[in-house]
């Protein structure tokens, strides 16, 4: 039996809906999670509150705490509540109205977030990646610049690379000590250029994550995305992680071997989606070591992440290298 306090430490980077989908598996692991999310999201209610009360986005915050959160099942279930209709209210989810509330009264967003942590009774520590919004930018292919993370997806060019503004930002802290303290950190899954990049890009947060001596694995996504990774193998999401953060640095690399359905394809090709082929001979050049598995699941005709499945690897992965 570990001691209590001795748990292993896992830091978890991304954003948007597979952050949340790992989490919710992860939780029930005798480890010590810490999830640090993007705050580059400027689209739907997140964007709203972020340019009406000047306060960073709290939508990838808020699906971050009710994937770790231990309450009824209905509190979490009004905590994610979306009105439907209503001046000024439509669109809203009342977790993001009530976190943009909370930094109202305690004056500042980590507080907030801190303090729903305890209502909501969270397994482990959510950190934004930055205290303050920022705003994400891609230079395509052809030179051109789009800016804001909900425009870059629909472009319709190839993304060279992306950067934030303003130039000064500030890391937490507390998530440099984190990363630095790390037994295993994940990356992923998650879009690469608007979900997991912007976390890296924050000053000081890439830099401590390639120095960190923790393993770093990179779970791969299942399909490409159109607009972000279009034809992307997983040597090429690898590839993009690289040269962003001027060199190699993950460890190891996490990708599904089973079979997509047609019906399921056929969805997505309608998306310009297809699945990812992990191309072992080129993963391997890069000096990854390779984790594969079946590690899908469907929600209503939507491919996620197993998310029991891949805590399992992971914590396996954890036990291995310990």
């Amino acid at each position: 039996m570990k001691k209590e306090g001795k748990q292993p430490k896992i830091v978890i980077i991304g954003g948007g809906t597979g952050l949340s989908v790992l989490l919710r598996g992860l939780k029930y692991y005798p480890v010590d999670i810490t999830a640090i999310v993007t705050v580059a999201d400027d689209g739907g209610s997140s964007g709203r509150l972020r340019n009406e009360m000047d306060i960073p986005p709290p939508g990838d915050i808020r699906n971050v705490l009710a994937a770790l959160s231990d309450v009824e099942p209905l509190v979490e279930d009004l905590f994610q509540h979306r009105f439907q209709n209503g001046n000024g209210l439509s669109g809203h989810s009342l977790g993001n109205l009530i976190l943009a509330a909370m930094t109202t009264i305690t004056g500042d967003f980590v507080h907030a977030i801190q303090e729903m942590s305890k209502v909501l009774n969270v397994r482990g520590r959510v950190l934004p990646a930055a205290n303050r919004s920022v705003v994400l930018h891609a230079e395509m292919e052809d030179g051109s610049i789009v800016s804001g993370e909900s425009k870059i997806p629909y472009s319709g060019k190839r993304i060279k690379r992306v950067f934030l503004s303003p130039d000064h930002i500030e890391p937490l802290q507390e998530a440099l000590s984190v990363i630095k303290q790390a037994d295993l950190i994940i990356l992923g899954p998650g879009s690469l250029y608007t979900s997991i990049l912007p976390n890296l890009l924050v000053p000081k947060i890439g830099e401590a994550v390639k120095k960190a001596k923790g393993k770093k694995i990179y779970i791969c996504n299942v399909m490409t995305q159109a607009g972000e990774t279009l034809d992307y193998t997983a040597s090429d999401h690898v590839e993009a992680l690289n040269q962003h953060m001027n060199g190699s640095f993950i460890d190891t690399i996490l990708v599904n071997d089973e079979e997509i359905p047609d019906f399921i394809r056929e969805r997505y090709a309608q998306e310009l989606a297809q699945p990812v082929f992990y191309d072992v001979e080129k993963l391997k050049s890069l000096g990854l070591e390779i984790l594969h598995d079946k590690i899908i699941s469907y929600e209503e005709k939507v491919i996620r992440h197993d998310t029991k499945k891949v805590a399992s690897l992971l914590y396996n992965l954890l036990e291995k290298h310990k």
